[in-house]
């Protein structure tokens, strides 16, 4: 994959991690650096230079929706900050929350967002900042021999996740692919069997746009035990992948990288439409955050809009535990909010932020102190 605007990107995020450990030295006449080591307070004009020269780790986890985005804009932050190294591992939202609450992370990958109620208290009373940084389409993806333009509403989904859809050529399907040849194989579901924001995301789309859905919505939900549960959304993939008749949902950079095709989902102005970055933007146009900058980005409306897209926060604690922490963080984040990490997201099959939303997030950068 060649990544656009890689030289623009590398100069911008030295710059960036720059200012910012600058203005962590300028709290006071001497600071830890990012390294660990006692320095004079710096002065004068930030320099790529000094960036460089700084070293630190962060660690991170969570969301596996982002875990596409993270390996390239690590590798691409690298470049500029050759001795700061960012750690991200997958696992699933709630683990990515779980490991902040613990302490064992910088920052967590959440597709859910704020904290469920149930795992409040796990965080004691500590502010959680929400920093959204990528938007994207859950694809539902599917193996179907001969079939590459299939078309599925939200009742339709509800009755097949549901378990009482159970066969391809079901009249339901067959009333929505007039003129499709679907044959009688059995329907193999494919779900998450960790916590998961694309879980969560999925049936919250389902919870409104179909009366009938009953299974409820979360990070973890209850599906028929005849689904085929997989960790992440790459064993959801390889499910469908390695399972004649199945169907999964799992977000759409996922599928692609597998080779998987998707359905057509019928939106709230009653058009199909194919998961894409452009029709992910598009249903994010309508989004007005909260004060936090959550939102959902399922269930919007516009012609052009896919109906299951959903969003990705960086969860990080306001309060650090240090003045090295606290600039490295605000350094890779704004790196992921800036252009040059936004910029990453389309070849990614991802969609970058609205620009308000966007320059919410970046605003609030300078809330994370220690």
């Amino acid at each position: 994959m060649q990544l656009r605007g890689r030289k623009q990107a590398v100069t911008a995020g030295g710059a960036v991690l720059a200012m910012a450990l600058l203005a962590a030295c300028s709290s006071s006449s001497s600071t830890t650096s990012a390294g660990g080591a006692t320095s004079p307070a710096a002065g004068g004009g930030a320099t790529t230079s000094s960036a460089a020269a700084a070293s630190g780790t962060i660690n991170a986890s969570g969301s596996t929706f982002q875990t596409n985005f993270q390996q390239a804009a690590i590798a691409l932050f690298k470049q500029s900050n050759p001795n700061v190294t960012v750690n991200y591992g997958g696992g699933g939202s709630g683990k990515g929350r779980s490991d902040l609450a613990a302490g064992t992370v910088l920052f967590a990958g959440s597709d859910t967002a704020p904290i469920p109620d149930k795992e409040v208290a796990n965080f004691k009373g500590k502010q959680v900042l929400y920093f959204p940084v990528q938007i994207g389409p859950i694809a539902i993806a599917y193996n179907l021999s001969g079939v590459n333009d299939l078309k599925l509403d939200g009742p339709t989904l509800a009755g097949i996740f549901q378990g009482t859809i159970k066969t391809w050529d079901d009249p339901a399907i067959k009333a929505l692919n007039s003129g499709a040849s679907l044959p009688g194989t059995p329907i193999t579901l494919a779900v998450r069997s960790d916590s998961s924001g694309t879980t969560q995301n999925f049936t919250k789309f389902l919870t409104e746009a179909t009366p009938g859905w009953t299974l409820g919505t979360g990070s973890t939900v209850k599906f028929p035990a005849t689904a085929h549960a997989a960790s992440g959304g790459s064993g959801v993939a390889q499910v469908v992948k390695s399972t004649a008749g199945a169907i999964g949902y799992v977000d759409d950079s996922t599928a692609k990288a597998s080779g998987l095709v998707a359905a057509s989902v019928k939106n709230k102005d009653g058009q199909f439409v194919a998961p894409s970055p452009e029709s992910a933007g598009a249903a994010a146009q309508s989004i007005t955050p909260t004060a936090d900058l959550t939102f959902s980005a399922a269930w919007q409306a516009g012609a052009s809009a896919y109906p299951i897209t959903y969003q990705s926060w960086d969860l990080v604690y306001a309060k650090q535990a240090n003045a090295s922490d606290a600039a490295l963080l605000k350094a890779y984040l704004g790196f992921l909010l800036g252009q040059q990490g936004q910029g990453l997201l389309s070849e990614l099959y991802l969609s970058p932020l609205p620009t308000a939303i966007d320059q919410a997030a970046v605003a609030q950068l300078d809330k994370i102190t220690s």
